[in-house]
């Protein structure tokens, strides 16, 4: 198993202007041990769509110069760019086949589109993809499954036709079991009361031992947004969607029946519980041939007990994923993916997390799992 960082982790950094691109790329290079992998956001990390010559020249000697990799490049569809209507499946198409050529420019060997991509979108760039042997990886983000149809719809795709340049990425958020305590903490400096934070981490553990009231096959084929906006509709009017209508309203029950006159901030943190995936490490493990990279989602690392200089972020099963990836035999990449500074730029800069040693800290825990030491060379 091969070990690198999505650039998305130093987002804070290059917004305040600490860390360029080079920057972030030396750190990946020069300062974590066995990772080489680099993972970019285009519209992030590049001049989209097209960065000039000037770029591509000066990206191939950083990568050269840090003995870094380009792995992974994620990608996306602003279906609303135009005023006049909504993106057709042949323009997101026509704009992923221009990704794909990016891709290739930069020496990536897979492109990731984001969970919402039609399968029918990817098996029309497929030919492109293979023709420039650039490997289509379809994000699964919590609170996705990996039990659910638009996987199910990759895996019997692949398996039909033999392609071996499409697949998954998992992120690791849907092994997610409860809340991370630095959202929480958020939402409590913003007025949430603490009942509803255990009240939200109670729902969690009853959710994963199938004793709660509802069960998260009732809400995991909806995007994380799109739940959270159809919860605050439905917690202020009263409607949603029929197939939510269920889960909602065992859900409120739940949140009324734990916090005293619960206000609304309150129903929104009970229900980040409803935001964990709950997938199974089995499905992991037998899907492990179908996994082009990873994304090693974390939100904070905080000191394991007991255990000096160990780190680990405490609402996600990292270990259990890495376990089921190697006993898949998954080769391949995971590249850490950390997004919990969102949950303290309500604070002063000097209160900000610190994204550089938030990504030590993540590598260190990846190296410790896979079996590698600090001094091991990437493969």
């Amino acid at each position: 198993m091969k070990l690198g960082v999505s650039l998305y982790s130093y987002q804070q950094s290059q917004f305040f202007r600490e860390l360029t691109l080079e920057d972030q790329i030396r750190e990946v290079g020069e300062h974590l041990p066995y990772a080489d992998g680099i993972e970019i956001v285009d519209e992030m990390s590049l001049r989209y769509p097209d960065p000039g010559e000037d770029f591509v020249s000066r990206w191939f000697m950083w990568m050269e110069r840090y003995g870094t990799v380009p792995v992974t490049m994620d990608v996306s569809f602003d279906v609303l760019q135009f005023r006049d209507h909504v993106m057709s499946y042949d323009e997101v198409t026509e704009r992923l086949e221009r990704d794909l050529r990016l891709a290739k420019r930069l020496g990536f060997s897979n492109v990731r589109v984001l969970s919402t991509c039609p399968i029918e979108v990817l098996i029309a760039a497929l030919p492109l993809a293979e023709e420039l042997d650039l490997r289509l990886g379809k994000e699964v983000h919590q609170p996705m499954r990996l039990e659910g149809r638009q996987v199910g719809e990759i895996v019997e795709y692949v398996e039909r036709s033999g392609t071996h340049h499409l697949g998954i990425v998992p992120d690791f958020g849907i092994f997610g079991f409860r809340p991370s305590e630095v959202l929480l903490a958020q939402y409590e400096r913003r007025g949430a009361s603490r009942e509803a934070s255990a009240a939200s981490v109670e729902l969690s553990a009853m959710l994963q031992a199938g004793t709660a009231p509802f069960a998260l096959d009732d809400v995991s084929n909806q995007t994380a947004g799109n739940l959270r906006v159809a919860w605050k509709n439905f917690v202020s009017r009263g409607g949603c969607e029929a197939g939510l209508a269920k889960p909602f309203a065992a859900l409120k029950a739940f949140a009324e029946s734990r916090v005293i006159e619960p206000t609304e901030i309150d129903y929104v943190v009970v229900a980040e519980a409803i935001m964990q995936s709950n997938t199974s490490l089995e499905t992991m493990r037998e899907l492990a041939k179908h996994v082009i990279s990873c994304h090693g989602k974390f939100n904070n690392m905080s000191p394991v007990p007991n255990s000096p200089g160990e780190f680990h972020d405490l609402a996600i099963d990292t270990a259990g994923a890495i376990a089921a990836l190697r006993e898949g035999g998954f080769e391949g990449y995971v590249n850490t993916e950390y997004e919990g500074q969102r949950y303290s730029q309500d604070r002063t800069r000097a209160e900000m997390m610190d994204e550089v040693e938030q990504v030590r800290r993540h590598q260190a825990m990846l190296r410790r799992l896979i079996g590698v030491t600090a001094d091991a060379g990437a493969q």
